[in-house]
């Protein structure tokens, strides 16, 4: 049993991956399913859709691999975070449909707690500000709108749960309703500092504590699948969190160690240890991971709009067919403009936390065509990475970030382009590993750690694999006056703030 099978479950699509006991991959599955926009700033995902999606592509990889359930000796799951979903105990239905972490629906009960003061409080428990991105306004909306529901939930009857806690009690045959620490960090109802939920959040949001799962351990027994599923039980020995698994796919087990990961969004984290850091600078302390019942810190700073900004190049516009032209299609730019694009498509992240702004292009030209445009989406993702690399610097007490070297992965990591506009805006060094499956491979070494397939963090660490290390090679000047336009283009658009 030296195989390990991660669950990949993301925002867009399912996948499944399943490692050898050397990190090499022996399969790969993937299958997309539907997004649901039922109003403006709504996303929604059918919950059975994200159940039946993930149990096809682990059927499909352990096909490919050639493999059956006894060659495995774990599963780990990595999932969207955020996303929320609440189900019938008795008959494992959802009373809803999943609310997805980009959902901005929440923005008024999120307005009304920061109005009546509470932001401080909540902050200094969870490490969030109150924002709709978290889970636990999205679980008391449903609990509001979903006739019956706060009656069948304070009855007991209702349970709720991120991704990956809804996929482990489906997994289990609805045996085991729980979580990890990393995921349990992102919901404003968990205590970061004691590890444990908190009566007072929780009487704030009105979320039954009946309702939430036993937080464990993000390598951990999380018990078995039913043996239907798979042709026999594989044990389930870990999950974290999609951004906290990539940064340990990335093996950033060091204080001070940073990833970025891009895909739909972006995420970077720095690991600050087994101190939790209050940022001044509106990032988030979050749990990075939790060993033998240690907890890891990070700061991290979310982006909302990365890949996404190339899929609206790509379906909004029609400019691009596909997401690799983007790159050569960015080169053949006109120099003497100095287009950005600000990709508020939903609001800003870190380090602005503004929900109610939207989009904008600055510097448009009668000479600005589809290669600009390409040019300032591209950028648009560097520049937005600059300003939580910053904060981050601002943030974190030990000189030695000064010189650290981020390693990046995801998708958009594929454009050489692009890495190397963000190592010049930087200034810093971009390290792209040899695995670019970094998220998967977090997943996959948290089980395989618990059933004895991977060794030790520091041991593991040594297996990371440089493929390519990006090298700033921008003038200072050049540098310094693309990000004055672009601090100048984030100003236009916070200043708008003209909302719904």
């Amino acid at each position: 049993m030296s195989f390990v099978l991660a669950i990949d479950q993301g925002t867009t699509s399912s996948r499944a991956i399943v490692f050898r006991s050397d990190i090499s991959i022996a399969a790969v599955a993937q299958q997309e399913f539907p997004q649901h926009f039922p109003a403006s700033g709504w996303v929604e995902h059918e919950p059975e859709d994200i159940w039946t999606s993930t149990v096809m592509t682990c059927r499909d990889a352990l096909e490919k691999a050639g493999l059956t359930a006894k060659d495995i000796a774990a599963i780990g799951i990595t999932n969207q975070r955020e996303t929320t979903v609440v189900w019938d105990r008795a008959t494992g239905q959802a009373v809803h449909r999943a609310i997805v972490w980009q959902d901005r629906r929440t923005a008024d009960i999120c307005a009304r707690l920061k109005a009546e003061g509470h932001e401080p409080e909540v902050s200094a428990k969870t490490g969030l500000i109150i924002d709709p991105y978290f889970s636990g306004t999205k679980v008391a909306w449903i609990l509001d709108h979903v006739p019956g529901a706060r009656e069948r939930a304070e009855r007991g009857e209702l349970m709720f749960g991120t991704v990956d806690c809804y996929l482990l009690w489906r997994l289990t045959g609805g045996k085991v309703h729980a979580t990890d620490a990393t995921n349990a960090s992102r919901t404003l109802l968990f205590n970061i500092h004691t590890g444990q939920w908190d009566d007072t959040l929780l009487r704030l949001l009105r979320v039954p504590r009946s309702m939430l799962p036993e937080v464990k351990d993000s390598s951990a027994d999380f018990g078995t699948t039913a043996p239907d599923l798979f042709g026999g039980p594989i044990k389930v020995a870990g999950i974290a969190g999609d951004q906290q698994a990539a940064t340990i796919g990335q093996a950033c087990f060091t204080p001070g160690m940073m990833k970025s990961t891009y895909g739909t969004g972006c995420f970077a984290l720095l690991n600050t240890g087994a101190t939790p850091v209050k940022s001044n600078n509106k990032l988030l302390t979050t749990i990075a991971y939790q060993l033998a019942g240690v907890r890891t810190y990070a700061l991290e700073g979310s982006i909302f709009v990365a890949g996404s900004a190339v899929q609206w190049l790509r379906d909004g516009l029609g400019i691009i067919k596909h997401a690799a032209e983007t790159g050569p299609l960015a080169d053949k730019s006109d120099s003497m403009q100095s287009v950005y694009l600000v990709p508020a498509f939903v609001g800003l992240g870190a380090p602005y936390w503004n929900p109610r702004v939207r989009g904008a292009l600055f510097g448009l030209t009668r000479n600005t065509g589809p290669a600009e445009l390409a040019h300032a989406t591209l950028e648009s993702v560097c520049y937005q990475t600059y300003d939580l690399w910053a904060a981050m610097r601002a943030d974190w007490p030990d000189a030695s970030v000064a010189t650290i070297v981020l390693r990046v992965d995801g998708g958009m990591t594929a454009s050489d382009w692009t890495m190397q506009r963000l190592a010049d805006l930087l200034d810093a060094p971009v390290d792209r590993p040899m695995i670019q499956e970094t998220t998967a491979l977090g997943a996959a070494y948290l089980a395989g750690l618990n059933a004895g397939v991977y060794p030790e963090p520091e041991k593991f660490a040594d297996n990371w694999r440089l493929e390519h290390r990006f090298r700033p090679a921008m003038s200072a000047a050049t540098r310094e006056r693309k990000l004055a336009g672009w601090a100048r283009a984030v100003k236009g658009v916070l200043a708008s703030d003209e909302g719904e």
